[in-house]
């Protein structure tokens, strides 16, 4: 029988009937959770509103510092069940899944060395007649209830990001995992209540509808909304918020690499095969649009080929599977329709373009696509890369700003020149040097800019958001 996962709201009653998750790679009911209706989301709210309202309630660093270091050590030990499960419900690889856990553990430890070193500043007094007798000094405080929704693609570290920030930083938290993959994030939630953080510290809940859903986002008590999702969504709720409320967006793009002429061919196959076939392309940065030199573009073309050929794909708990489904049936309908598209405009096709199962899509390499069909110009979102010539850098980079995203990049290239060229005409957030777009480890900041975002992520970023620098400014004649 599927195991049943309950409202984390203390004292709220759940809608009547509760949400099925189902498994991605075959359908099969894997969970039920109960879901939040306009009552519930009041009683979380209010409940963290007090919380924050309460400053003699607030969690001391020392507190902080100690849930944290029981959370990781409590997530250390079901480093499997995790990883397992979120394989199960998000379709990531079990391999893949293992390194995103490795990865939460090591988000929530950085955590708590901010924490640790994290300090506020001298702010210059004494320096002129006015400032005379004063001292000044700064001290982060918690900005208050921090709502989160997620998404589905990454069920534990995203997670990660999204609260243990607010733990670190001292805020209650709400957060609103996809409705796809809800069950890595009441894990997450589970095991910081686990490790002493009080119940309505953190509180975790799906929503009967978008309506409740909405509710939240617009309630004047929401001090900060961390939203990792598509754009036209991420921008909607954005207008919502009440005045003064902080955000930060987390959308795609559609991650555009240069290939010079010059570039190790062998290398940046190996590299571009894992950014663009990885959890079957559906990641934020994976690699979309190739933009290699003429000289070189066919045969990066057959080389990406040769290797989608050989993935295996299959079920993702499978410890031998390199590529499992998408996330619903729909989104391989969706990715065939584009391919199709593409082929049909004059796209060739090196390798896969069509669906393995309903559940499925072969990783597919696509050469020299029209600049106008949706592989080109939206975020594919599939195991989908493309590969267009071109004959100069500038028109490669040309191209690669010609849309409206702007994330992560990247430039191939064996001369410091031409990638420090590139690196610095790419309109991005970041720019890898041979290396694949999808690169990052969890202190570096993560931008999307332009349509592609709001704010920085990063666990560091995350908390500077979370926290308001007081000025504190002590008149004495001792001064």
């Amino acid at each position: 029988m599927p195991e049943h996962f309950p409202l984390l709201v203390p004292g709220a009653s759940p809608a009547p009937t509760p949400t099925e998750v189902d498994a991605p790679w075959d359908g099969s009911v894997i969970a039920t959770i109960d879901t939040a209706g306009r009552d519930a989301v009041e009683i979380a709210l209010a409940r963290a509103h007090a919380l924050y309202r309460d400053r003699d309630a607030w969690l001391p660093e020392t507190t902080r510092i100690e849930i944290l270091e029981r959370t990781a050590e409590l997530m250390r030990g079901r480093r499997e069940e995790l990883a397992l499960e979120a394989a199960r419900e998000g379709g990531k690889p079990l391999a893949d899944s293992y390194v995103e856990v490795d990865r939460a553990l090591d988000g929530v430890r950085g955590c708590v060395d901010l924490l640790r070193t994290r300090a506020g500043r001298m702010v210059p007094m004494g320096i002129n007649a006015a400032s005379q007798g004063r001292l000044a000094f700064t001290r982060h405080e918690p900005i208050g209830v921090v709502l989160a929704f997620s998404a589905f693609n990454h069920p534990v570290n995203l997670i990660v990001h999204q609260v243990c920030p607010a733990v670190a930083a001292g805020c209650p938290f709400i957060v609103k995992p996809a409705e796809a993959t809800p069950l890595s994030c009441m894990r997450v939630v589970q095991i910081l209540h686990e490790a002493g953080l009080p119940e309505a510290w953190g509180q975790a809940l799906l929503t009967t509808d978008l309506d409740v859903a909405g509710a939240l986002v617009r309630d004047p008590r929401v001090a900060f909304f961390s939203f990792i999702g598509s754009g036209q969504v991420g921008w909607m709720l954005r207008s919502q918020l009440a005045p003064g409320a902080r955000c930060a967006l987390e959308h795609g793009g559609a991650a555009p690499v240069v290939v010079a002429a010059d570039a190790d061919l062998d290398d940046a196959t190996t590299l571009l095969a894992k950014g663009g076939f990885y959890h079957a392309g559906q990641v934020c940065v994976s690699v979309q649009r190739i933009f290699a030199d003429r000289s070189v573009a066919r045969d990066l073309a057959e080389r990406l080929a040769a290797a989608g050929r050989v993935l295996r794909v299959g079920d993702p708990t499978d410890p031998q599977t390199e590529v499992g489904p998408l996330i619903r049936p729909t989104e391989v309908q969706r990715v065939h329709g584009w391919v199709r598209g593409a082929a049909g405009a004059g796209a060739e096709v090196l390798c896969g373009g069509d669906p393995l199962t309903e559940r499925c899509y072969a990783p597919t390499v696509l050469f020299d696509p029209p600049p106008d069909v949706e592989v080109s110009t939206l975020e594919v979102f599939g195991p989908v890369v493309c590969v267009y010539p071109v004959d100069t850098l500038d028109v490669a980079v040309e191209r690669s700003n010609s849309l409206p995203y702007a994330f992560q990049a990247a430039v191939f290239t064996r001369d410091i020149d031409t990638a420090l060229r590139v690196s610095g005409r790419l309109d991005a957030a970041a720019v890898m040097v041979n290396d694949h777009t999808a690169f990052r480890v969890d202190w570096m900041p993560f931008a999307g800019l332009r349509e592609s975002g709001f704010g920085t992520g990063g666990i560091p970023y995350t908390l500077d958001d979370m926290q308001v620098e007081k000025l504190v400014v002590i008149r004495s004649p001792e001064l």
